[in-house]
């Protein structure tokens, strides 16, 4: 189940997470959110 939360992201990180986004979109033709691109580095980050 999904939690929205309210958190501060430095402004590098935005910005590689806006490119990570902009990658998926490229390569998929459907919709990539910045939600679910942060839930998936997280996912990686945290294993």
């Amino acid at each position: 189940m999904s939690k929205r939360v309210t958190i501060m992201i430095d402004d590098d990180l935005d910005k590689k997470l806006r490119s990570i986004q902009a990658k998926k979109i490229e390569t998929s033709n459907s919709s990539v959110s910045y939600s679910k691109v942060i839930n998936e580095t997280l996912r990686k980050a945290i294993k």
